[in-house]
């Protein structure tokens, strides 16, 4: 919807021609109210005088108010039809100057006017400005609509020209005002999957887009005045208002859950101690009595260690998705072997395995480039895939772990012939607390353990993926750098992973695949 600029006489703060029909309109009105008063009391006063009307002082004054009024009706009724022709024609004028204004252009089709040669006047007038090449821009009295309509919705929309500069917001949407007083946007989205990094992307290579965020707050944890939205955006190419976002106000259905995790985190810290000791007792006693334990003993101790291991693991997620909530997941990357990450979780993973009745084989090839990796977060990754896919198997099945080299990365996948899971499943499976209606009712869990698999993949500059066909099976893959393509920069930081958070590749939707 264009609008003219602003002319002269509004920038200067002279008299606009737009106000010329409002000021004649109340001149007219008072000049002729005023006449016919007095010309209505000097009537009334002559028939007094001359006892041609006999009216006692009260009764003079209620028959003055009387006339008055029908007298005032009657001005106002003649002005707005009498003067209709002259105020479309300050309006047609007005329009033809560039003065903004709210008022629609005249209509020259008005029947009246066509019966009584006006409308030759109006075209004539219109003809002109086309001939001195003067636009009419009107400003639609719809967009005063539409922006108190979007003031009025409970979501927050905000609009950006080609520069990504707002142009536009509602009450709602999370806005506040930077230290040159600019409109800016008040949202903590991923640092390697936000919205700047993919409006950067699509604007590169593509003519429009979409995409969605789900969880996305105003504020960190813990800040005052913190909301949590889910946000849709749509970018057209060229477009006036090229990148529109709008933004669901989630918070009395997250924040439950956020509280819930910070007391949870909580109570996390506090029983990772006593577990940590639990195990450390548990290991001592292995050692000190598996020469005189029986089998169907030492098959006990083994569980047990197995139970305490995966609680440790349980505590490690939940703080673990506590950091990446606050933006803090740093780690720290070193050359390694997928054989060597994997040897440290292997026999919990063995066992867990063969508790569950199901048979895991490793298929890790020694020739694999080595990887950049933080061996602990990943040995967490590989061990919350392979739980999963234990978890999520058929009694017997087999649970298969394989890994390949593409194009700057190692790509490792966990195979299941399993229940899988339909794909409308599969574009949440990475956010936190998901957990689908099947799942919620056969497996235990917290919700949380792929998406920690996300930060801590995305922390390595890596991408997580999922391939599923419901009741055949499920492929769980991620990606690690080879460290030979990125050892000058982590050696340049010292190890430190924030060189290697590059822009996300976002949501892909492709049936049933789903990266993150």
């Amino acid at each position: 919807m264009a609008v003219a600029p602003p002319t002269p006489a509004e920038l200067t703060g002279q008299p606009l021609m737009r106000d010329y029909w409002r000021k004649f309109r109340a001149r007219t009105y008072i000049i002729v109210t005023c006449l016919q008063t007095s010309v209505m009391l000097l009537m009334l006063l002559v028939l007094e005088l001359t006892h041609i009307l006999h009216l006692s002082l009260v009764n003079f004054f209620i028959v003055a108010l009387v006339m008055s009024v029908i007298f005032n009706a009657a001005t106002a009724a003649l002005i707005h039809f009498i003067g209709r022709p002259f105020r479309d024609l300050v309006q047609a004028i007005v329009l033809i100057a560039g003065e903004r204004s709210t008022a629609l252009p005249p209509n020259p089709n008005v029947h009246a006017y066509d019966r009584d040669g006006f409308k030759e006047i109006l075209q004539t007038v219109y003809t002109l400005g086309i001939k001195n090449d003067t636009p009419v821009v009107p400003v639609d009295p719809l967009g005063t609509i539409i922006k108190e309509g979007l003031d009025t919705m409970p979501a927050g929309v905000i609009i950006f020209d080609k520069e990504q500069k707002i142009i536009y917001h509602n009450i709602l949407a999370p806005i506040h005002k930077n230290i040159d007083n600019e409109d800016t946007l008040e949202l903590v989205f991923p640092e390697n999957d936000g919205f700047e990094q993919w409006v950067a992307k699509v604007a590169s290579n593509k003519i429009s887009a979409e995409r969605s965020w789900q969880r996305i707050s105003n504020r960190l944890p813990g800040e005052k005045g913190r909301r949590v939205f889910d946000v849709m955006v749509s970018y057209h190419k060229n477009s006036t208002a090229e990148t529109v976002m709008v933004l669901l106000d989630q918070t009395s259905i997250y924040m439950p859950e956020e509280d819930d995790l910070d007391f949870i985190s909580f109570a996390a810290h506090e029983l990772r101690g006593p577990i940590t000791v639990i195990r450390g007792y548990l290991d001592v006693l292995n050692d000190e009595l598996s020469p005189v334990l029986e089998n169907d003993q030492a098959e006990l101790m083994q569980r047990l260690i197995v139970t305490a291991n995966r609680l440790t693991s349980y505590i490690s997620n939940i703080l673990n998705a506590s950091r990446y909530d606050r933006r803090h997941l740093q780690l720290h990357l070193s050359e390694e072997t997928v054989g060597h990450i994997y040897s440290a979780i292997a026999d919990d993973m063995e066992m867990r395995a063969k508790s569950q009745n199901r048979l895991l084989v490793m298929d890790l090839p020694k020739d694999l480039p080595t990887v950049a990796a933080d061996a602990a977060a990943i040995g967490e990754v590989m061990g919350n895939l392979i739980d999963n896919a234990i978890k999520y198997s058929n009694e017997g099945g087999l649970v298969h772990v394989t890994a390949r080299t593409i194009p700057g990365f190692v790509e490792i996948s966990v195979i299941d012939r399993g229940i899988g899971m339909p794909s409308s499943v599969l574009p949440n499976l990475f956010h936190k607390f998901y957990r689908s209606h099947r799942s919620r009712e056969t497996v235990a869990g917290t919700g949380i353990g792929l998406y920690i698999c996300k930060a801590i993949v995305s922390s390595h500059g890596g991408t997580i993926s999922v391939r599923s066909i419901e009741n055949e099976g499920t492929t769980l893959s991620f990606t690690l750098p080879i460290y030979d393509t990125v050892a000058t920069k982590l050696q340049a930081n010292g190890g430190s992973n924030a060189s290697l958070i590059e822009h996300g590749n976002g949501w892909i939707r492709n049936h049933t695949m789903t990266r993150g």
